[in-house]
């Protein structure tokens, strides 16, 4: 591998984080550019080190434990309000584990599937709440035994 794939590697993961990151900076998240571009270098980084490791598994064994500890830093971003039952973040928390995975493809120079999973994050991502208001109004209400709901 010449060092320009490297630098390649490394540039792919840091784009799919900084991806990522515009749009949760976009809405106003905790978490934004600078934080999901970190960790999309940081895990294609991790990555590119070990993937010519002597271990053949060396790889997979970095990859598990950066996506392992990268969830606490999504930890870091759920919050539960007092006023609230229902927790903050999670969508960015999951932003920040997806991101690292997409580092991770593309330090190991996977690039159609970080593109095509960065591209399917985004478009999830940009969905917002339309799901989930679409899924609620939907839904089958409860009913008593009398059948009335």
């Amino acid at each position: 591998m010449t060092e320009l794939e490297l630098i390649l590697r490394l540039v792919a993961g840091l784009l799919a984080g900084v991806a990522i990151g515009w749009q949760r900076a976009l809405r106003h998240k905790r978490a934004g550019i600078r934080t999901f571009g970190l960790v999309g270098l940081g895990t294609a980084l991790a990555a590119t080190l070990f993937d010519d490791a002597t271990h053949p598994d060396a790889a997979g064994r970095v990859i598990q434990g950066v996506l392992t500890g990268i969830g606490f830093l999504g930890a870091g971003l759920i919050v539960r309000r007092e006023d609230e039952t229902a927790p903050h973040g999670l969508t960015t928390a999951a932003a920040v584990w997806v991101t690292a995975a997409l580092g991770s493809a593309a330090g190991l120079g996977h690039w159609l599937v970080a593109f095509a999973a960065t591209a399917l994050a985004l478009l999830l991502l940009a969905l917002d709440h339309s799901i989930e208001h679409w899924a609620r109004g939907r839904a089958v209400q409860p009913q008593d035994d009398e059948g009335a709901p």
